[in-house]
Order: structure tokens, then sequence, then C-alpha cells
């Protein structure tokens, strides 16, 4: 076993919490070092090589403007963004429906005649009037219309955005998204992958004095006297122990706790922490010689079983592919996506949904290559915990914070809520330093 203390902070994961953590912490002044148990970079939000393919983890759309765009541009790091415009679209009975222009009036307009009070609950959302976090929004949206369509829609937008059904989010965590966060209003495509954005921020980290470890799971979070310590780390075949007062994790609170020991945290972090529920979805990546729709960006389905968005990649960037093939990724979010489900027949739903949408497609003929199918869920999720449950991201013990998925701001999502949780926590640190300093 072997210690090193020339770092001043330790960054668990490096999903987009960690790292924009890390590059954040660098350019402060401070030393970071990431350790991250896998051999690539990106978490959940990764890629890897399939038969020739560039074939993204989980998340796929990056989004622009705010804090994670602020964050490139504060160390550095080229951010290579291809933006689909319209970003978004919905696919009706067959066809591509562009809503950049009419908004939310002309989507509702489109499939029921009580668009106009669906219309009012949203302007009094903006005002800041936003119903009680118990009410779910299938009932919400029961409220103005029952209208098959428009709960349709409703329901592949919790899924697309949240990894959960419409009678699982709650309608104020629904609404804030909508009208007081980012929406996805803007976002683009990384060109290498996924993983050519982590890649960037990686660059500067380390430019900036950190360090980043892969293939070095860290084993346990060091805690004496109420703060952190430091991090065990198996790497190369060696057990290292990091001394930092310091450790930003980004692997979730249940995960932290594990590495932690639950001897180290207050009574009610634990409780809160064991009462996360994590989101699921199921990815399906393929390729097909075909060309499905006419849309650069994401499309979200009307009336499906379990299918919610899908986007063909190679619109954007036909370098993720072999000339001659549209690279696709689409989601299915199960039911429950809260609790236990068969994922043999939730994939079997969406492949359903598959043949009920594209007729013409054949998942399993000669002109298509199913790439990937996976189920994120349980330890590996799409989500940790469900929008509207998240957690602080203070830990009950001084020095540690966790960033990234399940403590983010109320109703947010995606790669930019990532993104303001590790700003926030890494101000707080450096606030801290500066205090012990002086």
């Amino acid at each position: 076993m072997s210690q090193r203390s020339d770092f001043d902070a330790v960054v668990v994961g490096s999903g987009a919490g960690g790292l924009c953590a890390a590059a954040r912490l660098a350019q402060a002044g401070l030393r970071p070092l990431v350790v991250e148990r896998r051999s690539r970079l990106g978490g959940r939000a990764s890629t890897e090589d399939i038969d020739g393919h560039k074939v993204n983890v989980g998340a796929i759309a990056i989004e622009l403007g705010g804090v994670f765009e602020e964050t490139f541009a504060l160390v550095g790091a080229p951010l290579v963004l291809r933006e689909p415009k319209p970003a978004s679209a919905f696919y009706l009975d067959g066809k591509v429906v562009d809503v950049s222009r009419g908004g939310w009036a002309f989507l509702l307009g489109q499939v029921t005649r009580h668009a106009a009070k669906v219309l009012g609950a949203f302007a009094e959302a903006r005002a800041g009037s936003l119903p009680d976090g118990r009410l779910s929004t299938k009932d919400w949206l029961e409220g103005f219309t029952r209208n098959e369509t428009a709960h349709a829609l409703f329901r592949n937008l919790c899924a697309a955005i949240f990894a959960c059904n419409a009678d699982e989010l709650p309608a104020r965590a629904f609404l804030t998204y909508f009208t007081q966060k980012g929406a996805f209003k803007r976002f683009g495509f990384c060109p290498d992958g996924t993983i050519g954005v982590w890649r960037a921020l990686a660059g500067a980290i380390t430019r900036l004095g950190g360090e980043i470890w892969l293939d070095a799971p860290a084993q346990r979070i060091l805690v004496r006297d109420g703060r952190a310590a430091g991090v065990v780390v198996a790497r190369g075949g060696e057990t290292v122990t990091i001394g930092a007062d310091t450790v930003v994790s980004n692997i979730g609170p249940k995960a932290t706790v594990a590495l932690a020991g639950r001897d180290a945290f207050p009574p009610g972090y634990l409780e809160a922490a064991d009462a996360l529920r994590s989101a699921a979805n199921i990815v399906f990546n393929f390729a097909s010689r075909q060309r499905l729709f006419d849309a650069p960006g994401l499309i979200t389905f009307g009336k499906t079983q379990r299918l919610c968005n899908m986007a063909e990649l190679t619109a954007m960037c036909p370098e993720l592919a072999p000339a001659g093939w549209h690279q696709y990724v689409a989601y299915a979010v199960p039911v429950p996506a809260l609790g236990d489900f068969d994922a043999d027949a939730e994939i079997a739903l969406a492949r359903q949904d598959f043949e009920a949408q594209f007729p013409a497609l054949d998942l399993d003929g000669p002109d298509t290559k199913m790439l990937s199918v996976r189920v994120m869920c349980g330890d590996w999720p799409a989500q940790r915990a469900c929008a509207g449950y998240d957690l602080p991201q203070t830990t009950g013990i001084a020095g540690l914070w966790c960033v990234g998925d399940g403590v983010k701001d109320y109703g947010n999502g995606g790669t930019q809520a990532c993104a303001e949780t590790a700003r926030r926590a890494v101000e707080e640190i450096v606030s801290e330093c500066r205090r012990r300093a002086g």
C-alpha cells in the first residue's frame, strides 16, 4: 500500500458532474485527482466502439448555453457540438411535426380542444404558481383533458426527459423544467460521440495541473472526526491511499454512503438516501440502410406503448457510422420505471412500437444492425433519482460533497443540471479554503 498527499481534492467518478467539478477546482488553483473505475470517461454518458460505429452509452444530447458551456469556456476546453435545427420535433401518425415556432400552443392545438386550459396552467407556472409536489403529471393533466393523444405525448415527454412515466413524475417537477429551466431548447451532438466532450474537458483538467486515473476504482472514502480525509483507490494492482480533506462524489448518494460507511453519516441523510428511487430506461442503438424520417434532432413519439423518443445521429454526425449506414438511438421507458419490471417483456413492447411507427423497418433484417440494447436500471440507472426527489449536495460530513445525478436542482435534468451541481459545490469548496487560509 502506498500513500499520496499531493492532491487538494479527490473526485470519485468521471461523469458530467465529476469532470465539471474537477475542471472548476483546477481552474481555481486547486489540484484535483479524478478516479474512475471504468476504462473510459463519461460514466453513463460515454461512447463505445461497436462494429465500426461510435455508440453512445446513455446521454447523447449536450445542452448548449448555461453553466455547462460556461464551464468549458472558463477552463479553455473546446466544446465541439453540432446543433440540430429544429432541435426537437414530434412524430405523430407517421409524420414529423415541427413545433419550433408554434411551441406548446401549436402542439396541443393539434390534439385536444382543451389546449387553452393546459396553456393557461403553463402560464401560471411561469408566474410561479405551481401545483403541490404530491400531484402527478398524469393527474394534473387529467384536470384539463382526458384526450388519449395528449396524455400519450405528456407520458413520452416525461419518459424522454426524466426516464419515468407521467403517473410517477410530480407535475410540479414537470412544470418547473418546462417553464423555468433550459428544457433542452438548444443542444448539440458531438461528432466523436459523447465521450469527445469529456476528452476535451479532461485535457483542460490535466493542463491545469489535475490528474485523471482510469481503471482506478475507489474502494473507500475515508472519514475522520466527521470530516472527509481522503480516498483509498485500487490502481495497477496496488492500493493507494490519497489523503485529502475534500472529496467530491459523482457516483450518487447511495454509492457514496456505501464507500464511506453508514456509521459516518447522520441518520437523516441515511434515511433520505435509502428512500431514493432510481429511474429506468431501455436504450436501443441500431443502424439501418434506409432513412426512417427527416429530422436532424430528437423526435418524441405520440401514441406508443413504451418507445418515447429517438434520434438519427448521422443526420448531424455522419462520421459516427460507416458509409452507407444511418445510425439511430431510441429510448423506451418501462412500466413501472421506478420499480421492478420484466426487462424482456418491456423490450418486446418497445419492438412492437418500432413495427407500428416504422412498418418498413425490419430490426432483424439484413439492412439493419442492432448494435446494442441496454437496460439501464438498478446500480446503473437512467437517473439515480426521479426528478423532484433529489437529495441535497451536502452529506452531513464536512468536506464530502455529492455532484451530478441524484442531487440536482428541483425539476432539472441532463448534463446542464450536473454542471450546475459542480459549480455550486466548487464555489463552497473554494470559499472554505479561503476561510481556512485566512
